[in-house]
């Protein structure tokens, strides 16, 4: 009994490796974040399998069922839209449902966003912390209050309408000299990484439409 937790491209397609393409020839059932951008994703590699849409607002009742097929000797594999399942996407619950019924799970190595994002800011790398998407609103201040005074790299998830907000807001608690990156697009055709201060990034994208997934990398405090 397996379950294979697949990463998938984040933007190029050609980031996906063999391996991948090998399990996700082999199972009989792909659970996916959304049916549509996988079976775009399948159908580019003329792979021809069974979806069952494993999501946000549907694991905590699929979850069980899920497991039993496992259990009966389905072969599968669990993918996100992009990037390794669990990480700021569904997948953790599971995962710990497999391991509760002693379930090996097999998470290959592949892409995920954070990654090159922290390695092109220019910052340290030896050590960091990954907050994902910060709470929209209830507990951000605190939030960002208590990462003050992390003195380690800080990596965020963002959305390109509420980029702007974050930077002011990281401005205010972290202060304008702090060193930054933000990447955008990563592994796309228009990927850009705009390093700087937070008050120089922030000038850099008050004047611009801003598009695609967001990286915030952000200096710990000295």
């Amino acid at each position: 009994m397996k379950l294979f937790v697949i990463p998938t491209p984040i933007g190029n397609l050609q980031d996906i490796t063999l391996r991948a393409l090998s399990v996700l020839k082999g199972v009989d059932i792909i659970l996916a974040e959304d049916t549509r951008t996988t079976g775009n994703l399948l159908r580019h590699f003329q792979i021809e399998k069974k979806l069952i849409a494993h999501h946000l607002h549907n694991e905590h009742k699929t979850v069980e069922a899920i497991v039993e097929r496992i259990k009966n000797g389905e072969k599968m594999a669990l993918v996100s839209d992009a990037g390794t399942p669990a990480i700021s996407d569904p997948g953790f619950l599971l995962v710990r449902e497999c391991i509760k019924n002693d379930i090996e799970v097999d998470c290959l190595p592949g892409a995920t966003a954070f990654v090159p994002a922290l390695v092109n800011s220019g910052l340290p790398c030896e050590r960091f912390i990954f907050e994902g998407f910060l709470p929209q609103k209830k507990g951000r201040q605190t939030k960002l209050k208590s990462l003050a005074q992390v003195d380690c790299t800080m990596l965020f998830y963002e959305s390109p309408h509420r980029l702007l907000k974050a930077l002011n807001e990281f401005i205010t608690i972290f202060g304008p000299d702090r060193k930054a990156s933000v990447s955008r697009e990563i592994t796309k055709m228009f990927e850009e990484t705009k390093r700087g201060t937070l008050e120089e990034i922030n000038t850099y994208f008050s004047d611009k439409q801003i598009k695609g997934e967001i990286v915030i990398v952000v200096e710990g405090k000295n």
